[in-house]
């Protein structure tokens, strides 16, 4: 898988603790990236500075997101800890990846009816379910008229976002 002594060492060591290929294809990824990032210089000789360094980039030249960069620096630290057997002091001085926040696009109640207003039929239904109950696409796609409860102005749902276990149900009130 890799070209390097060192990198094919590492998987070798990783192969042998029985991690799964896919957690060892990305680690010897972000070392690889650490190293080359580092002037390819030994792993060994890099300190807690230069990984700082090098999370740091990764937010802010890099962009990543938070999941990647906590990826990266997990890889890090398998390696000077786990593979090189070498200790990490306290790496909280990176700066870690934050996601801008996005607000929710929120329509009036007079847009909503002028929406509405505009449809018919099915079309309508759907939309107004949608729009009353908070239902997803594919839960209103999954509907069955005996999930809707008229009299209590409930509707079930079967496997909502979430499902762990089949036929898990979940109630939403009508709105209407």
């Amino acid at each position: 898988m890799s070209s390097s002594p060192f990198l094919k060492s590492v998987e070798d060591f990783m192969q042998v603790q029985r991690y799964s290929r896919r957690t060892i294809s990305t680690y010897l990824y972000w070392i690889k990236y650490f190293i080359l990032y580092s002037g390819k210089r030994h792993p060994s000789q890099l300190h807690d500075e230069d990984i700082i360094r090098f999370l740091t980039f990764l937010a802010t030249d890099r962009n990543v997101a938070a999941a990647t960069q906590a990826l990266a620096l997990n890889a890090i630290v398998f390696l000077k800890t786990k593979f090189l057997g070498q200790t990490v002091g306290d790496l909280s001085g990176f700066r870690p990846s934050r996601k801008p926040r996005k607000l929710p696009v929120v329509l009036t109640s007079k847009e909503v009816a002028a929406l509405l207003s505009q449809l018919t039929g099915v079309h309508y239904l759907m939309t107004a379910m949608l729009y009353g109950s908070g239902l997803r696409r594919i839960e209103l796609v999954r509907l069955r008229v005996k999930d809707v409860d008229f009299d209590y102005r409930q509707v079930r749902v079967i496997n909502d976002k979430g499902w762990q276990q089949p036929l898990m149900t979940a109630t939403a009130v009508l709105r209407c």
